[in-house]
């Protein structure tokens, strides 16, 4: 259990380093991909939100603020948001 949280506080470093612009999205985006054990401790449903906002997050990269159709704020709340639930689910078991 302690690895799915150790994994949990280095995303949620990793999200607050790219709020910051300290890193990009892609960077951001292959650490958390690569939190299998986090990924594996926690229900499906979280796997598939958490690539989810990470392909849009990945999408709006590419573009500027104003052509894209979803903002990297927005994205990043959300990710904070899955951040939170996540440690919810952690600790409720």
């Amino acid at each position: 259990m302690a690895a799915e949280h150790d994994q949990l506080t280095t995303l949620q470093g990793a999200l607050a380093r790219f709020s910051e612009g300290a890193a990009s999205a892609a960077s951001l985006s292959e650490l958390a991909r690569g939190q299998a054990q986090l990924l594996a401790a926690l229900p499906p449903r979280y796997s598939e939100v958490l690539l989810n906002l990470l392909d849009r997050l990945e999408s709006s990269a590419l573009f500027s603020e104003e052509s894209c159709s979803f903002s990297q704020k927005d994205l990043v709340a959300n990710l904070q948001m899955w951040v939170d639930k996540a440690r919810g689910t952690l600790d409720a078991r």
